[in-house]
């Protein structure tokens, strides 16, 4: 993937919180600005101790944005504006007070309030001594802006002002503009293409109250979705009965479904739109002949016989009829992983295939982690290391990308 040299036309609030990585932060925003991009700072009233705003003012060729109104005019911050004004959100440094303020919605300042308004994606990079880096409160902040979406730029291990050795000094302004170059690189990779992914398990009812489904969580589904997302792909989201508190891009068409049934009338229909389609689901193979209108009751159950019919395989049947698609399924297995994988990806007529195995402590269903190999229809077997869920979404749609790329 070409990282691009330039970042022409883009508008990127710089939110600054007070530590002494402020300094760092000056060369920061001039490689922003020699990079092409508009800059708006941002400052918390801490962060002015360290750097007046007098200094940033000048390089940006804005007033920085620090209180919600000017004392003496009574003019207007508006938090909201700058929100929808900007492509990117970057906060750096990124203080553990304000990470703490942002993963608990704690709107004491301009820039925290920009951040809960922004409509843009956030990008941070924390500072701070290690400690403080290593406290569990903090760590616990990390994994929930990290799931709310919020992309990190990892501090790095070196000499700390408090003269103690280890990680938690700011990233340098050099690895920092990398990563927003790269973000934008990312962010128009899949734009202009249509995806369809389905996630989670589906349900099928005996009666009212009980039914046959599994223990999948629907989150790796969700998350391919997400990132698929935020590389400008358009996606359509077939969902299994989940319980996910997700934030969804305003590209990501979420449609909610119960049964295999469903959830293939739905993918049929989508099919034909897409270029490719990711097969994440847990579908159930079997449901039953037949359903009850009424709970039965427990004394029935003692003698209840459940007749099964097979369900429709949904990548299956897709894929004898794909033409310009390319498509992504998902193999569990518990034995003999790659021969089965293999065999699953020549019957469902699969481009690649992921092979999760149950006897991996790392994957599977309800996890936050997952370990996954990469296995093509060209006979590639590429085994990764155990990430998070949404490590191994970026991992898997690289795939796409690659094609995407040889069109």
């Amino acid at each position: 993937m070409n990282t691009p040299t330039s970042l022409k036309d883009k508008k990127i609030v710089l939110g600054i919180s007070g530590g002494i990585a402020v300094y760092k932060t000056v060369m920061l925003l001039r490689l922003l600005q020699k990079a092409g991009a508009e800059v708006q700072v941002v400052m918390t009233p801490n962060a002015k101790e360290f750097v007046t705003p007098v200094t940033f003012s000048s390089l940006s060729g804005k007033p920085v944005v620090s209180e919600f109104f000017t004392a003496n005019s009574g003019e207007w911050h508006s938090h909201v504006d700058l929100g929808l004004w900007a492509d990117l959100m970057l906060i750096a440094p990124a203080t553990a007070s304000t990470m703490a303020k942002m993963a608990n919605g704690v709107a004491d300042n301009m820039l925290i309030t920009t951040y809960l308004s922004a409509k843009e994606p956030v990008m941070i990079a924390p500072a701070m001594d290690l400690d403080m880096w290593k406290h569990p409160s903090t760590q616990r902040n990390l994994e929930i802006l990290k799931k709310d979406g919020v992309m990190i730029v990892e501090p790095q291990s070196g000499y700390l002002a408090s003269g103690l050795t280890g990680k938690g000094r700011m990233a340098e302004p050099e690895d920092i503009l990398k990563s927003v170059e790269e973000y934008f690189s990312r962010s128009q990779s899949l734009k202009g293409k249509r995806v369809l992914v389905t996630a989670g398990p589906t349900y099928e009812n005996i009666d009212p109250v009980r039914f046959i489904g599994n223990y999948s969580s629907g989150r790796m589904g969700f998350e391919i979705a997400s990132e698929l997302g935020k590389r400008g792909a358009e996606v359509v989201l077939v969902a299994g009965p989940v319980n996910l508190d997700f934030n969804l891009g305003d590209n990501i068409k979420r449609i909610d479904v119960c049964s295999a049934k469903e959830m293939y009338e739905v993918s049929r229909k989508e099919f034909p739109e897409v270029d490719f389609a990711i097969f994440s689901a847990a579908v159930a193979d079997y449901a039953p002949e037949e359903y009850s209108d009424s709970k039965i009751k427990r004394e029935n159950l003692s003698n209840l016989t459940i007749k099964l019919k097979r369900n429709p395989d949904i990548a299956a049947e897709l894929g004898k009829i794909k033409t310009r698609q390319k498509t992504i399924g998902f193999a569990l297995e518990t034995d003999n992983e790659i021969e089965n994988a293999k065999k699953k990806l020549i019957k469902k007529n699969f481009d690649w295939v992921v092979l999760n195995s149950m006897n991996d402590p790392e994957a599977g269903f309800m996890k936050d982690t997952n370990k996954i190999t990469m296995i093509s229809s060209e006979g590639e077997v590429l085994p990764f290391a155990a990430k998070s869920k949404k490590e191994v979404a970026c991992d898997i749609i690289e795939f796409l990308e690659r094609y995407n790329t040889n069109e």
